[in-house]
């Protein structure tokens, strides 16, 4: 479908036409939404965000006292929040109502009590997760999703409004128009977001574009037209950042925010003397001189992340009359060379200091355990590198991602759950206590081997839809009950065994993950049951982040083990859980 939809671009019409289809198709849509503009926006958070069915249910806010905010999503992976309002629609105009309604809920959000008072009952439980990730420094993105086309009026507010958004250093967000065009390119993303490589054609100006080598590589300098940067794939979801050693710093940072406001001034057309430039690297590349295209395969940006995203956060300046002719240096090297490749991704990388996080691929602990990980198991892969793909002779069941083993320890030995999701905590703060040299990686292959039962069984436990909703959190919350109910079988309620002396129960969990959901189900209830008496609004996905969470999962699991042996099956979960004394030790501190 991603190929189709990149070689035959959709019209305005058919794009709207297949959007409803869709609707149509799936009983998800009409069972779950009261009506088409809140269908449309959970078609956007299900097939474009990728959203699964209870996320994408849990995330729309729309309806009386909705604050002119239709969906709220807080994405802990990226560190940011999505803020959208949606216009579904079948006439061809938007006038500027819609964009007023994203200014005034901006300017509310700057008082989040006031707007948590009249707010409806969804809206007041983002709102608390919202005022979470806004004190741990998230980004706001504000998107205008609407298969209509604005009026001349509201183009000239849009430029207006987007200008606005970025002006405060405290408060600043970004504004994104998604109409059928956006919407196209990012569908056909989402169709693809599984494909390990990315094409791309891009239009250069053959006369400012210069095919060389430099010592084996072929090298393309051209200066490249500011408006063909917002063609790139993957800048939303960061695909086509995958080889550089950072992500988007987000609109605070000084650098992005210096850059976007030469992009709002008359300097625009400066902007190729202000700037570096951007340097892609691929696997192969093709230039037809007399096409002025340059057709590459494996593309990945390795220094122009911020620059990229910031161009793309104000496209719709980079698109008018007055951005004609404004450039940028861009670099591109053919080098499938992965060492190479990460060499250059580390050198080039000057315009924003690379922090210590960003590099921690390449540190000597990170290196060593990928070494032993990989001699111990010859079919497995242990990945330390953002974006890198698991080869194809590689066994999936033992492909380790050090960011996710950084939460599996966070969770298991540090027992703290509630701090997984945060990795630039993980890899900033705690690193020196979650990566030790020497760890077993039998350790590490059974933690992975509980992270992909509990994936393996997720549809089948026995978890409400607030907990479902907050997948990427509670799994680590399950992993950490397991942990505890070992720990109170044993009656080591304060100690950790270790993980590799449970791999034979990972590899056949079928009767303790229900246990663990048990565990986090009654905890969360207890929690929410709490709340309602002393009338406090009750985040979900806050709660899943607090200390409090831990206690009420120790607790539980306290209760469950003690009543185990009434269990039908009691005895043989005693047995899975059984382990010596010296297989545990001390937690390894969080705080």
């Amino acid at each position: 479908m991603a190929e189709a939809a990149q070689a035959v671009p959709l019209t305005g019409t058919e794009l709207l036409k297949q959007i409803q289809d869709e609707i149509k198709a799936n009983q998800y849509y009409a069972q779950n939404f009261s009506n088409d503009g809140e269908r449309f926006v959970a078609w956007y958070l299900r097939r474009v965000m990728l959203r699964d069915a209870v996320q994408a249910k849990d995330d729309l806010t729309d309806g009386k006292d909705d604050k002119w905010i239709d969906a709220v999503v807080v994405d802990d992976d990226e560190q940011r929040i999505v803020i959208i309002q949606g216009k579904f629609i079948n006439s061809s105009k938007v006038d500027s109502g819609p964009l007023e309604e994203i200014l005034s809920a901006w300017v509310r959000l700057q008082d989040l009590p006031a707007l948590q008072r009249d707010a409806n009952e969804r809206l007041k439980r983002k709102l608390e997760a919202i005022r979470k990730a806004l004190d741990e420094e998230y980004r706001v993105d504000f998107e205008l999703l609407t298969t209509g086309e604005l009026t001349d009026a509201a183009k000239a507010d849009l430029k207006a409004f987007s200008e606005k958004l970025g002006e405060f250093d405290d408060f600043t967000a970004t504004l994104t128009l998604v109409d059928t065009d956006l919407l196209e390119t990012r569908l056909a993303e989402a169709n693809a977001r599984e494909l390990p490589s990315l094409e791309h054609t891009l239009k250069v100006e053959p006369a400012k574009t210069l095919l060389t080598h430099v010592t084996n590589a072929r090298t393309v300098v051209t200066l490249l037209p500011l408006k063909e940067c917002l063609s790139f794939p993957g800048i939303n979801d960061g695909r086509l950042f995958r080889k550089n050693v950072r992500q988007s710093l987000g609109s605070n940072n000084k650098v992005n925010r210096a850059m976007r406001q030469t992009l709002q001034s008359e300097k625009i057309r400066d902007f190729f003397f202000y700037h570096n430039g951007i340097t892609a690297l691929c696997d192969q590349l093709d230039y037809d001189e007399k096409a002025g295209e340059i057709k590459v395969k494996g593309l990945s940006v390795v220094n122009g992340c911020q620059s990229l995203s910031t161009i793309s956060t104000a496209s719709e300046r980079v698109r008018s009359d007055e951005a004609a002719g404004a450039s940028v240096l861009f670099r591109l090297y053919e080098i499938p060379d992965r060492t190479l490749a990460d060499r250059i991704s580390v050198n080039t990388n000057s315009q924003t200091a690379v922090k210590p996080r960003d590099l921690r691929s390449n540190e000597r602990v990170m290196v060593g355990l990928k070494r032993a990980y990989e001699a111990r198991y010859p079919n497995g892969f242990f990945i330390t590198q953002r974006g890198t793909v698991r080869p194809a002779d590689k066994d999936e069941n033992l492909t380790v991602d050090a960011a996710v083993l950084a939460k599996m320890i966070m969770s298991w030995h540090c027992q703290r759950p509630n701090i997984a999701h945060n990795e630039k905590r993980l890899f900033d703060e705690y690193y020196k206590t979650i990566f030790r040299t020497g760890y077993d990686p039998a350790s590490i292959l059974a933690l992975q081997t509980w992270l992909n039962a509990i994936d393996h069984a997720w549809d089948n436990l026995n978890l409400i839809d607030e907990l479902r909703a907050g997948r990427a959190h509670v799994k680590f919350h399950l992993l950490f009950s397991v942990s505890a109910l070992y720990a109170n079988v044993n009656k080591q309620p304060t100690m950790v065994v270790s993980p590799s002396h449970t791999l034979k129960t990972a590899q056949a969990p079928a009767e303790i993950l229900p246990l663990a959901a048990n565990c986090v189900q009654n905890a969360f209830q207890s929690a929410y049951n709490d709340a309602v008496l002393s009338g406090k609004v009750f985040s979900p996905q806050n709660w899943l982040k607090t200390n409090a969470s831990v206690a009420g999962q120790q607790l539980v699991a306290g209760t469950v083990t003690s009543m185990l042996p009434s269990f039908p099956n009691g005895k043989s979960l005693i047995q899975s859980l059984s382990a010596p004394a010296e297989v545990f030790t001390a937690r390894w501190s969080a705080e």
